[in-house]
C-alpha cells in the first residue's frame, strides 16, 4: 500500500476521503473538532507541495436525501481556521457544478464537497456513483480510517477508478499503532475492555487473549461475568445468553496464562440516574433493586496498580456510565493510570469511541501515546478482519 510520502502532489488534484463525522450542537456548531484536526497534516502536505485538495466525507445518517443539519457546510469555519485557508464549498458531491469547481481549483486551494450520504448510492457501494466522485481528482487519498470497515462508494469502490492511490497520515498512523500493539508490544501488556456488552467485544477479547499478559474487564459487561460465576448482581446489566461465553473466556484466559481481572466492587444505584442515592457494593452481592453503574474505589485502585506497571496498554470502553458525574470516577482513575504508565515510558493506545471521548474530555489526549479516531474500524482490524477501505488501496 502506497502512503502519502510516496508521492509529490505538485500539480495534482487529490480526492481525499476524510472523516468529518463530527458532533454538533443544535445551532450546527462543531462541539469536538478532533477529527478535523486529525486530517490537517494530510491536507497541508498536499497543498504545500502545490497540489489542490478535494475533500469528501459523510456526516451523520441522513435518511432521505439532503438534510440541513447534516450539511458539511457547518464545518467550514472550523476547517478554514485550522488550515489557515479559505476552504471552498460545493453544495453537491457530484454533478456538473461540483465538477466545474474541482476543475477550477488552483494549486494550494481546498474544496469541500457536500455530504456523500445525501445519496443512498454511497452506502450501497454503487459503482456509477463512485465513478462520478472519481471524476473530481487524479489521485485518491483515503484518510478516513474510521470508515475503512465499510465498503461504501467513497471509502472503497472509488479507488478502483484511480491508478494513483494511497493512505493519508491518519490511516497510516492508525494501522501502524494497531500493528505495534498486536505485533511488537513491550511487556507487561495490559488490555482494558469496558462498555456495556460482551457481545460487542467477543472477537477482540478472544484475539487479545493470544497476546496480552493482563486483561481488565470493566463497565456493564463485567456483570455478565459475575452472574456467570454465581454472583448476585441485582438489577445490573446482564446478557443472559452470554453466561456460558463468559465462563468460556475465563477458562481460555487461564489456559493461555493471561491474568483476567474483574472489578471487586461497584458504585451502585437504584436507577439509571445521576440524581439518586449511590453506595459501594461488592460485585458478588450487589443486592435486589440495585444496579452497578461504575467500578468501585477498590477496583479502581487494583486496576490502576496493574496499569501503572504496564509497558503496553490498549484501552477500549469506559468503566462505567462516565457521562454522569456520579459514575465517572472509575473511568477517570483509569485514565490517570494510563497517563502515569505512558509518562513512565509505556505505550498507550486509546481505542476510539467513548474511551477516546473520556481521555479528551479530561485533557489527557496529548498525554497518551495515541488516541484512535477509528472506533469500530480499529476493533475490526484488531479482530483480524480485512478492512475494505484498506484493501482497496493495495
Amino acid at each position: 500500500m502506497n502512503t502519502l510520502n510516496d508521492f509529490n502532489f505538485s500539480g495534482k488534484k487529490a480526492l481525499i476521503r476524510v472523516d468529518f463525522n463530527v458532533p454538533m450542537n443544535e445551532q450546527g456548531e462543531v462541539t469536538d473538532d478532533t477529527r478535523l484536526r486529525a486530517a490537517v497534516p494530510t491536507i497541508k502536505k498536499i497543498i504545500k507541495e502545490g497540489g489542490a485538495a478535494i475533500l469528501m466525507s459523510h456526516l451523520g445518517r441522513p435518511k432521505n436525501g439532503p438534510e440541513e443539519k447534516f450539511s458539511l457546510k457547518h464545518v467550514l469555519p472550523n476547517l478554514s481556521a485550522l488550515l489557515d485557508v479559505d476552504v471552498l464549498f460545493s453544495n453537491d458531491c457530484i454533478g456538473e457544478s461540483t465538477k466545474s469547481k474541482a476543475d477550477a481549483l488552483k494549486s494550494g486551494e481546498v474544496l469541500l464537497i457536500e455530504n456523500v450520504r445525501f445519496y443512498k448510492e454511497e452506502t450501497a457501494g454503487d459503482r456509477v456513483f463512485a465513478e462520478k466522485l472519481a471524476l473530481l481528482g487524479n489521485i485518491y487519498v483515503n484518510d478516513a480510517f474510521g470508515t475503512a470497515h465499510r465498503a461504501h462508494a467513497s471509502t472503497t469502490i472509488v479507488a478502483d477508478f484511480f491508478n494513483e492511490k494511497c493512505s493519508g497520515f491518519v490511516m497510516q498512523n492508525e494501522l501502524d499503532n494497531a500493528k505495534k500493539v498486536l505485533e511488537n508490544a513491550d511487556r507487561p501488556f495490559t488490555a482494558i475492555m469496558g462498555g456495556a456488552k460482551i457481545s460487542d467485544k467477543i472477537l477482540i477479547v478472544e484475539r487479545l487473549l493470544d497476546v496480552v499478559d493482563h486483561l481488565i474487564i470493566g463497565g456493564g459487561m463485567s456483570y455478565t461475568f459475575f452472574k456467570a460465576l454465581g454472583g448476585d448482581v441485582g438489577n445490573s446489566l446482564v446478557e443472559q445468553d452470554k453466561l456460558e461465553l463468559a465462563r468460556d473466556l475465563i477458562s481460555k484466559a487461564k489456559e493461555k496464562g493471561v491474568e483476567l481481572h474483574l472489578p471487586k466492587d461497584s458504585i451502585a444505584s437504584v436507577e439509571f440516574s445521576n440524581d439518586v442515592e449511590t453506595k459501594v457494593v461488592e460485585n458478588y452481592a450487589i443486592g435486589e433493586g440495585w444496579m452497578g453503574l461504575d467500578i468501585g474505589p477498590e477496583a479502581a485502585e487494583v486496576f490502576s496498580s496493574i496499569i501503572e506497571k504496564s509497558k503496553t496498554i490498549l484501552w477500549n470502553g469506559p468503566m462505567g456510565v462516565f457521562e454522569m458525574s456520579n459514575f465517572s470516577k472509575g473511568t477517570n482513575r483509569i485514565a490517570e493510570a494510563v497517563v502515569t504508565a505512558t509518562e513512565a515510558g509505556g505505550f498507550s493506545l486509546i481505542g476510539g469511541g467513548d474511551s477516546a471521548a473520556a481521555v479528551n474530555q479530561l485533557g489527557y489526549g496529548d498525554k497518551v501515546s495515541y488516541v484512535s479516531t477509528g472506533g469500530g474500524a480499529l476493533l475490526e482490524y484488531m479482530e483480524g478482519k480485512v478492512l475494505p477501505g484498506v484493501k482497496a488501496l493495495g
